[in-house]
């Protein structure tokens, strides 16, 4: 293990910061008109990003300045206060239902989404578990089927509330850290099948999830329902152009894109700023993942390895499918742009997972 660095990776620093800061600027920019109308100020929503931008900011120093390896000691307790906020939020009167989802806790327009949480934690716990010298996870039964159970368990609570979007980053985000910690390409093949079943039963199972396939696949068979999203991104994205119309001159966060400050945010900055601004948020995204890679690549202890690759799979997950939803390619899934869309809890939990693996980047060779 290498001394610790005098600063952590410089680039990977920078795409975070300038993502942020471009997150700043179009979270006001795509959600003044809705702030305006529904709470009579238009700087609603940028005043709580500022908040939580710097109360996530506060985190990442904190975390990029502690021994990621401190986390291994406290990756139990975390995941086992993970699994009780998912089990509260289940009980009515104390989970508040919002969206359709009974995921979040707090009180009034303050709260937090414990599932966003539950990302962090599974990926420490997997972590610090899968990189232990005398585990076997090339047997299935012993090695395997141990992990994917607390997977399962995770993703089947939040499935409750329910939210598929964020219990398939989490999903997405283990299953990465199983791979990475050298699961047999065999095993994994068998559960992707499961998976894909398991995904066909989800989707069957639930009509609003079928309406959403059927309008993804066709948004003009219902354009003032289920392919209203879509159609009205696509909108927004198409007369973009090159360049864009320029910034705070969208059209469509005019009550056309439903909540344009979360979710859709990447369609109106596709408006405003073109595909060249969409592109260099694109570029930004890929950097960062590149760096992060990296770091996972060269550091030379496993828990820090395994820590990194989940970090990553986290940001670069939600990225693919916040995008292949804005762009048409996926179904509606309600998944934020990582650093870019209005939240609070998501984008503190974000700025401090990218805080650990900027401490874990100290250590690389």
């Amino acid at each position: 293990m290498n001394k610790n660095r005098q600063a952590p990776d410089l680039w990977l620093l920078i795409c975070i910061l300038a993502l942020l800061a471009i997150g700043i600027v179009m979270v006001y920019s795509a959600g003044s008109v809705l702030a305006f109308h529904d709470y009579g100020d238009k700087f609603y929503f940028v005043k709580r990003q500022l908040f939580f931008a710097c109360l996530g900011l506060a985190a990442m120093y904190f975390t990029s300045k502690i021994d990621f390896r401190v986390w291994k000691k406290y990756s139990k307790i975390a995941l086992l206060f993970c699994f009780f906020l998912l089990i509260i939020v289940l009980i009515p009167g104390i989970g508040v239902v919002r969206g359709g989802a009974r995921s979040w806790l707090g009180i009034s327009s303050f709260g937090i989404q414990p599932s966003e949480f539950m990302k962090l934690g599974m990926i420490l716990f997997l972590s610090r578990w899968l990189s232990k010298q005398d585990y076997d996870i090339t047997s299935f039964t012993r090695g395997l089927m141990p992990p994917l159970g607390l997977i399962g368990l995770a993703f089947g609570l939040i499935m409750l509330q329910p939210d598929l979007g964020t219990g398939a980053v989490m999903l997405g985000a283990a299953m990465m850290i199983v791979f990475t910690a050298g699961a047999r390409m065999k095993h994994l093949g068998f559960l992707a099948l499961g998976g894909i079943a398991g995904f066909i039963g989800l989707i069957l199972t639930a009509p609003y999830r079928l309406k959403r396939i059927t309008g993804f696949l066709d948004p003009w068979s219902d354009p003032l329902g289920t392919g209203y999203q879509i159609i009205q991104s696509l909108y927004a994205i198409g007369p973009g152009g090159l360049g864009g119309l320029g910034l705070g001159m969208s059209r469509q966060k005019y009550a056309y894109v439903p909540e344009p400050q979360t979710d859709f945010i990447f369609s109106i900055l596709a408006e405003e700023l073109g595909f060249i601004g969409g592109l260099i948020v694109l570029l930004l995204f890929a950097a960062l993942v590149w760096r992060g890679m990296r770091v996972a690549m060269t550091v030379t202890d496993g828990f820090g390895s395994l820590l990194a690759v989940g970090i990553v799979g986290m940001v670069a997950i939600q990225v693919v499918i916040n995008i292949g939803v804005v762009i048409g390619l996926m179904p509606v899934t309600g998944i934020t742009l990582p650093l870019i869309s209005y939240g609070g809890s998501s984008l503190t939990l974000m700025l401090t997972a990218l805080g650990i693996l900027l401490n874990i980047s100290r250590y690389a060779r």
